[in-house]
């Protein structure tokens, strides 16, 4: 009989020294007295009958160490481990439970005490965790305070573009105004080249210079300045006249003028008495026109900075603007075929061997619990799912001291669960719990 038989064996007969059989929070229930009330207050028995193998109580509290209650619970105390309960059925029944073999105390099953080990490697596993957690945690502080400082450059920037929006809005103003008089200018100085192209292919056309185009000096000249191999009849001469045999300046302007230049061939380079200032006048509209575009397209550029950057800014990036170092970065995994990508605060894909590419979702929100409303968030409104509805993705944040994605995994179609690992979820809480305190 080995230790651990002689002491249940005797817990068995001595139910006042039967640590064992409960864990201390209930052993002010078990104190040696004359009777004894049942937990749940339903029955008062004596207190000879607690550990008797007869259930005397509802809840089976009165058996702590045997079997003999359906209800009842054993309570392992699995010293240098977790301690726990077990249902009273388990006990002396041939099977270990506990890992130091008190459950089988008054049965010939052969129980090792494995608390030892096991409490052993949970308790490395423990400080692992907590080595991660404290590393987790110095480079979150370092994160935090980047991420005031990115913040803070973040509104500065803001204000830059703000500040350059309003100057180009100035420029572009005073820009519209100089295209505005430039187009008028350009315009009077187009009225007065052609208004002295017309002077000057009438000029040619009076070959007498008595003010007026006759039959015969149309046909002469009209070859010139409409087509050299044409030939004009007396009555195409006329027609082109009006009708009649000559034409005085004003009646050439509004007729045969027409005519002659819609012809392709139209000499207009010989023709034309252009002014130096005329011509300026011209490239001075074409100028301010080119001037013109390149601030409306600054302008525009700068206001879709400015709108991009507000909406970055409006983002919930925690408490110390910890997240925000996340924004404008990618992590990829590969889960077997497909590649994932992880866009925080844009969007989730999913692209296969042959490079397509499926939306999980973009951005949608925190998640999170109430105590730790930055734990999850969920990207919404992927690519439809030929079943119906739309993708999306919930991804878990968890602490570790690298950013990395770990994990991909879709446990119903089109709704994705994602494992992500980063120094800032990385909660002080978690290290005031510390190794369990019965380890």
């Amino acid at each position: 009989m080995d230790a651990f038989q002689i002491i249940f064996m005797s817990c068995h007969k001595h139910v006042s020294v039967c640590d064992v059989f409960f864990s201390v929070t209930d052993k002010r229930f078990y104190r040696e007295r004359k009777s004894f009330l049942c937990i749940d207050g339903s029955k008062i028995i004596p207190f000879e009958q607690v550990n008797d193998d007869y259930c005397d109580c509802e809840d089976g509290s009165d058996e702590p160490g045997t079997s003999a209650c359906p209800r009842g619970r054993f309570y392992c105390t699995n010293l240098g481990f977790r301690p726990h309960y077990i249902p009273s059925s388990r006990v002396n029944d041939g099977i270990c439970d506990c890992c130091d073999a008190s459950d089988e105390y008054n049965s010939h099953a052969h129980c090792q005490n494995t608390c030892w080990n096991l409490g052993q490697r949970e308790r490395a596993y423990v400080e692992g965790q907590m080595r991660t957690l404290d590393e987790g945690l110095r480079v979150k502080q370092q994160l935090i305070e980047e991420g005031v400082l990115l913040w803070r450059e973040k509104q500065a920037q803001l204000r830059e573009l703000q500040q350059v929006a309003e100057d180009l809005q100035i420029k572009l103003e005073e820009h519209r105004r100089k295209k505005h008089e430039a187009d008028r200018l350009k315009e009077q100085t187009l009225r007065a080249l052609e208004n002295s192209t017309v002077n000057s292919i009438f000029q040619l056309l009076d070959s007498n210079k008595d003010g007026s185009i006759t039959v015969d000096e149309l046909q002469a000249k009209v070859a010139l300045i409409h087509d050299e191999e044409r030939v004009l009849s007396e009555d195409e001469a006329v027609a082109l006249l009006g009708g009649g045999h000559q034409i005085d300046l004003t009646k050439f302007q509004h007729t045969l003028w027409d005519t002659l230049t819609k012809g392709d061939g139209v000499k207009m380079q010989q023709l034309r008495i252009v002014k130096l200032s005329d011509l300026l006048f011209c490239l001075a509209a074409n100028w301010e026109a080119t001037n013109l575009k390149k601030v409306e397209e600054a302008y525009d550029t700068v206001n879709m900075e400015i709108s991009d950057l507000r909406k970055k800014l409006a983002i919930d990036y925690g408490p110390d603007w910890e997240f925000l170092f996340l924004n404008g970065q990618c992590y990829k995994l590969k889960v077997y075929e497909y590649t994932y990508t992880l866009c925080p605060f844009n969007q989730v894909t999913q692209k296969n061997t042959a490079g397509t590419e499926v939306s999980l979702g973009k951005w949608g929100m925190w998640v999170g619990t109430q105590k730790n409303q930055y734990s999850q968030m969920v990207y919404e409104n992927g690519e439809p799912c030929w079943q119906g509805g739309s993708r999306s993705a919930t991804v878990t944040l968890t602490c570790g001291t690298e950013t990395a994605l770990r994990s991909v995994k879709e446990p119903s179609k089109c709704q994705y669960i994602m494992d992500f690992q980063t120094p800032v979820a990385c909660q002080p809480v978690l290290k005031q719990r510390g190794i369990h305190s019965e380890l």
